[in-house]
């Protein structure tokens, strides 16, 4: 866990300082340009902490895999998550060690999710403080597939934005190939591109109150649906619902947004459409609470609440400026000891990286 602390004050230093020396952009004065020095460091150091474990979540399982199995592309059948098969066929005309493949996908999941808040993040040390310290970045390490398809959709941003429909879906498609959940964003493009908090954005979160209260008739009828997938084995699942204190995390960044609404779109008009993506996410993780296999989409959506996060300093008058800052610093890393220590007790291994 020692090696996870010390990440985690290499990001903050490192992206504080980018922003510290960053320049305001010519054509939108609406964003600044971090400095790329010191975000090549934050990336750095997120992609070799990640890339080289040799533990947390199911790593073991997918480098086992690699071990064992041999990809071929010859035999890839183009069906189900045959991106990720492919992948993995290239990687090992090269080695066969499967550091190879965890240090391969930290490199693309991380990259990518930088590279997104690098352009729209206004304080990009919040967005990554909070994308460490809300355990998203763990969450990378556990369900490297879906977190690589989280990624290759948020790099997608830019086509939501611009109403770039045709670019989105070829992303989106990709993506699937790698974690088929990654198709709901097909319907998801034209639900977010319009207004948040109207009638559509109380509809959703009433609907998930709903579900949640409902769970057992509509987890049948869903798992029904799915029985036949790839998929229907998650009917199985009896773990019990999501923690409370993580649905919390989701959404208080929301109930900022909402009150501080009309000075959010004064200072980025498009943020709505963030912000729907964030609300989406929310939806999922208070049904989760019946069910910890829906927070499994969090790792999409819980992207979209790191930009939220790097707006809300600007949402506040001057004077309270401060306070609200390092409150965020300090609830955050109050979250991580509790979630990664307490809660989850995560160690940290590798055969490279040693402490």
């Amino acid at each position: 866990m020692e090696i996870l602390w010390i990440n985690l004050l290499v990001i903050y230093i490192s992206s504080f300082l980018a922003r510290f020396f960053s320049r305001p952009l010519l054509t939108d004065t609406t964003f600044i340009k971090p400095n790329r020095i010191f975000i090549f460091l934050c990336i750095t150091s997120l992609v070799l902490i990640s890339g080289l474990r040799k533990n947390i979540g199911d790593t073991y399982f997918y480098m086992h895999s690699y071990t064992t199995v041999q990809f071929k592309l010859e035999n890839i059948r183009f069906s189900g998550d045959f991106g990720f098969n492919i992948i993995q066929a290239l990687l090992q005309k090269i080695s066969d060690d499967p550091q190879l493949l965890i240090l391969t996908t930290a490199f693309l999941t991380n990259v990518l999710i930088v590279l997104v808040l690098y352009r729209y993040s206004r304080m990009i040390e919040l967005s990554l403080f909070v994308y460490i310290t809300s355990g998203m970045y763990t969450v990378s390490m556990n369900g490297i597939r879906q977190a690589l398809a989280a990624a290759l959709v948020f790099a997608a941003t830019k086509y939501i934005l611009n109403g770039n429909w045709k670019a989105y879906m070829l992303i989106t498609f990709i993506a699937s190939t790698i974690h088929q959940t990654a198709l709901i964003f097909i319907f998801i493009y034209f639900i977010v591109r319009r207004e948040a908090w109207t009638k559509v954005t109380f509809l959703l979160l009433g609907l998930a109150v709903i579900i949640a209260v409902g769970f057992n008739q509509f987890s049948k009828l869903l798992f029904d649906v799915l029985d036949n997938t790839q998929y229907g084995h998650y009917s199985n699942f009896s773990e019990g619902g999501a923690n409370v204190f993580r649905v919390a995390v989701t959404g208080a960044p929301l109930m900022v947004a909402y009150f501080g609404r009309e000075k959010l779109r004064e200072l980025w008009p498009k943020a709505d459409f963030i912000v729907n993506l964030s609300t989406i996410g929310l939806v999922f993780m208070v049904i989760s609470m019946k069910n910890w296999i829906f927070a499994r989409f969090g790792v999409y959506f819980g992207l979209y609440n790191l930009i939220i996060i790097s707006w809300i300093v600007k949402l506040f008058a001057n004077s309270d400026k401060k306070l609200i800052y390092y409150g965020l610093l300090i609830c955050y890393l109050l979250y991580f000891y509790y979630e990664q220590v307490i809660s989850l007790n995560i160690v940290y291994h590798s055969d490279y990286l040693k402490w």
